[in-house]
Parts: structure tokens; sequence; C-alpha cells
């Protein structure tokens, strides 16, 4: 039986420590959020790094991000990259 992602609005959302991929790799970009800091007492995150990066992991690094941004909480930083994400994919 295959593994089931979460999924956030019909595609996969995948965590692996602070970092967070939110797409399908077989579609041409994926959003990469990466969690810079958090909250003390809350835990929660308070500064997260958006990138909107081309899926073909062939490309160095730099080549891959297409758009970049920080935000403050993590439903900023969702709702960034579901649009990047959407808009992207519909060109």
């Amino acid at each position: 039986m295959a593994d089931k992602f979460l999924e956030y609005k019909g595609k996969p959302l995948v965590r692996s420590g602070d970092e967070i991929y939110y797409g399908d790799m077989s579609d041409s970009h994926v959003v990469k959020f990466t969690i810079l800091s958090k909250d003390a007492q809350t835990d929660e995150p308070n500064k997260i790094n958006i990138k909107l990066l081309k899926s073909n992991t062939e490309l160095s690094d730099k080549d891959r991000i297409v758009k970049e941004s920080t935000k403050n909480t993590m439903f900023e930083a969702l709702d960034v990259g579901f649009v990047w994400l959407e808009r992207t994919l519909k060109a």
C-alpha cells in the first residue's frame, strides 16, 4: 500500500525537520518553506522563508529559485506559497 501524504488544497505537503515542501514533484514547480525561527513560548513559527522552485533537481539550487519571500506566520506563508504555485502551474 502506498504512503499517503498530508495534503493542503489537493497537493502534497511534506515536512522534514524545519523544511516543508508543498506541491507535486511531477509538476513543473513546488514551494519550499523553511522555518527560520519559532516563538520561544508557543513553539509556533514566527519567521518562514518561502521559495517557489522549479522541480528540475538537475538545475543548481540557485537556478531553481523563481521567487522568494519571508513571512511572519505559517498561515501567511502557506497563503503566498499557494498563490505562487497555482499561478505558475496555470501559466
